[in-house]
């Protein structure tokens, strides 16, 4: 198994992401290899100078980096040995298994769909993330950025993906998928969510139960829950802001620590052919240790295989 990383994406890159390469490389079995993209001869200074093994990791020469405000196809057009081009451009080719960066997410986003593409059948690609149960366990959540516009038959699709994701991934044994919507009823919400409704309704690949209203998130409501990229990124923006609320109030929960995205690494792209996970831009080490953790769950689970089936 080769699991790429970008060693120069994110804000506090190259240290950050080094630091958190060299821990989860602890973690990883013999078979499991990290392959970092970036400065060759500056990352294995870095990790020596941190205590790591340099032979424990496989290089790849990519001195360039795609600045956070960059735009995504220019860049990575225009940057070909940019760690972000170079990483997509080995997963396209096989060399490695999966790909992860805490880096520009628009470039990211570009380089899923136009270097490993969609699974054919996939309307668009969708970023999914996971959200606290007040009960224990996380349930998922998509579309949270990719696509602000949805047609109804995203929608239903990113019900399929999300419902794959939670049982392969987060071994959620039939996933229950909710509607996010501004009322239980059928016939409530706007255009979208009306005509999005039957279509979850009649889709037998997944377990639909329904609209779920705001309230209903943090709850054992629904394992699963889809909307427009729009209404999932402002939801997602709200919920870690409680994190940081609850640290600057000084009190201490432990439900509310599960809002730290530390914990859960990055959110991935579902619906393109190989695991690609976008890592939050000012990601500590920990989160980039669970960011490679998780990309080797996705690997493991053999999650894109199980959409493919799903879809044709």
């Amino acid at each position: 198994m080769k699991i790429g990383l970008d060693v120069l994406g994110g804000d506090y890159a190259p240290n950050s992401t080094i630091q958190g390469a060299i821990e989860a490389q602890k973690i990883l079995q013999d078979d499991q290899r990290l392959v970092l993209f970036g400065d060759e001869e500056k990352t294995r200074e870095l990790i020596a100078n941190a205590g790591g093994d340099i032979a424990a990791f496989d290089y790849v020469h990519a001195p360039d980096s795609i600045g956070m405000h960059e735009h995504p196809t220019k860049a990575i057009t225009q940057k070909p040995n940019s760690s972000i081009s170079k990483g997509f451009e080995f997963l396209k080719e096989g060399k490695i298994q999966s790909f992860a960066s805490a880096g520009n997410t628009g470039a990211m986003l570009v380089g899923s769909m136009f270097s490993v593409k969609t699974i054919p059948g996939i309307l668009r690609p969708a970023i999914a993330t996971n959200v606290p149960q007040l009960k224990g366990g996380t349930s998922v959540l998509l579309d949270v950025g990719a696509n602000a516009d949805c047609k109804p038959e995203m929608i239903n699709q990113f019900a399929i993906l999300g419902s794959f994701y939670a049982e392969h991934v987060l071994r959620v044994e039939q996933p229950r998928v909710g509607l996010i919507n501004i009322g239980e009823e059928e016939e409530k919400g706007n255009l979208l969510t009306t005509s999005t409704y039957p279509l979850l309704k009649a889709n037998e690949k997944i377990n639909f139960i329904g609209n779920a209203e705001g309230r209903d998130l943090f709850s054992d409501h629904a394992d699963v829950f889809v909307c427009d990229g729009y209404t999932g990124n402002v939801i997602l923006k709200l919920a870690e802001s409680f994190y940081v609320v609850t640290l600057k109030k000084g009190f201490k929960d432990e439900f509310f620590d599960r809002f730290n995205y530390e914990r859960y690494g990055g959110s991935p792209v579902l619906g393109v052919n190989a695991p690609v996970i976008i890592g939050h831009g000012i990601s500590t080490p920990q989160a980039i240790k669970n960011m490679v953790l998780q990309s080797r769950d996705m690997i493991s689970s053999e999650f894109i295989e199980q959409i493919k089936s799903a879809i044709n």
